[in-house]
């Protein structure tokens, strides 16, 4: 199975399988585990309110977390050669991120920069973002989700370099604990080119954020 491949259910931002003997569980007992959790924070499950939420969460958690059904690899598998010689920088920028903190399950939103060098191929630019966003809805760290970005690129592109920033917000950080808003954490990871000159590296940064 690839590196990078979603199948089968796997959990935590490195993408490790479940143990073959942990399937992963029915709808059902994810709705008992909502109605628990409205019970433990105080609530009654059964009130008017609340009688469809666990559904709700339910469905709003198989759509946060659809990128462990998915798989990068898959994205970046049709490339195209004809690229007459284009050797330069190949850059998306502000690709949104949406994903959940892996601590805590709270979102962390903002936005990805991802760039490569083609050496003999090229993919569609849409692949870039779909692989960000796969990679983004799994439980996640942020420093994680950047080296899986560049390592998905890097593996299956075998581009001469590649050049990821993601700029984030956390409420695990800003709606919890120390409460401090509007704090945004960045991350970057540059690989071949982009890290070996100094130059390049500052012509991505200035480009990706204008």
């Amino acid at each position: 199975m690839d590196a990078y491949a979603a199948k089968p259910v796997l959990v935590g931002a490195d993408a490790v399988p479940l143990n073959a003997n942990t399937p992963r569980p029915s709808r059902d007992e994810a709705l008992k585990a909502v109605r628990t959790l409205l019970a433990w924070a105080g609530d009654d499950p059964d009130r008017e309110g609340l009688k469809d939420t666990p559904k709700r969460v339910v469905d709003a958690y198989a759509e946060w977390f659809e990128g462990y059904d998915a798989d990068p690899a898959k994205e970046l598998s049709r490339t195209f050669e004809d690229v007459q010689g284009y050797d330069d920088m190949v850059l998306l920028r502000d690709i949104e991120v949406e994903s959940h903190c892996e601590h805590h399950m709270a979102p962390f939103l903002g936005k990805a920069y991802v760039a490569y060098l083609p050496t003999e191929k090229v993919v569609g630019i849409s692949k870039i973002a779909r692989v960000v966003e796969i990679f983004s809805k799994r439980l996640q760290t942020q420093e994680v989700l950047t080296n899986q970005i560049a390592a998905a690129i890097e593996d299956h592109l075998a581009p001469a370099g590649v050049a990821v920033l993601i700029d984030a917000e956390h409420q695990c950080m800003t709606t919890r604990g120390v409460h401090h808003r509007h704090v945004s954490t960045i991350t970057t990871r540059f690989t071949g080119a982009f890290k070996s000159d100094p130059a390049l590296t500052e012509r991505f940064l200035k480009l990706a954020k204008g």
